[in-house]
């Protein structure tokens, strides 16, 4: 399984990225020039947090148009795997991969610290080593994390068991209290209908050694590992 980490001016969490997938968790991981359009071959897409263009107009907005993005949305509509994480998701949902849109923390302040999710769909090839019910503790750092939409999407996303996660308190209550950006229903990370692009606020990459003071963000890196040693054993 090989990783492309897209690098737009602005990312910064696109060594973040690299390091875990390489480092830790052991798999190919290539930079993906937001000026190139060449995926390099890659089987999972990974747009990275940081600031995209200096999040110019709104975040994401401009990323959108980069040349890399236009190969990343055809390799989604095909079926390919794309995660966005915490910028990643906002160009995710500004390129319409995804459905809503994150805006300003309700409390108006940037928020970097260790928060809980709740697993709420395990049947996906980025959570299927949890348990639905699961509480992951990992790391936010986002001033504009709030996710938006209208409330007949919400139904749609709820009816077809498209949010992943929820922001949870440590005992998995899901509760306002433990909502740090005042996301609607205190979602914290959707897929797609089709199940192939997550994005997600929280940063998993950067749980991933106990040094760093949690290792739960590797159930989603494991998670594809299985995901493909299947298709590998399907083949």
């Amino acid at each position: 399984m090989k990783f492309g980490v897209v690098t737009f001016p602005g990312s910064n969490c696109d060594y973040d990225a690299y390091a875990a997938v390489r480092h830790v968790v052991g798999e190919d991981v290539e930079f993906l020039w937001h000026k190139s359009n060449d995926l390099l071959n890659s089987d999972v897409i990974i747009l990275p947090g940081g600031f995209t263009y200096g999040d110019y107009l709104r975040s994401g907005a401009i990323a959108k148009f980069a040349p890399i993005m236009e190969s990343v949305i055809k390799f989604a509509n095909s079926g390919g795997r794309v995660i966005g994480i915490c910028n990643g998701f906002q160009v995710l949902t500004e390129s319409g991969l995804l459905p809503g849109a994150l805006i300003r923390n309700d409390h108006l302040r940037f928020s970097c610290k260790y928060v809980y999710l709740k697993v709420t769909n395990n049947q996906t090839d980025y959570t299927s080593v949890c348990k639905n019910g699961d509480v992951l503790k990992i790391p936010i750092a986002h001033g504009e994390g709030n996710y938006y939409n209208f409330d007949g999407d919400i139904k749609t996303l709820e009816d077809n068991n498209q949010i992943v996660f929820r922001y949870c308190d440590e005992n998995g209550d899901v509760n306002a209290q433990s909502n740090p950006n005042g996301s609607i229903n205190n979602i914290a990370g959707i897929m797609n209908k089709e199940g192939n692009v997550l994005g997600m606020m929280p940063h998993p990459e950067r749980a991933v050694e106990q040094l760093l003071g949690s290792t739960d963000g590797l159930r989603l890196f494991e998670s594809l590992q299985t995901a493909f040693s299947k298709v590998s054993i399907g083949g």
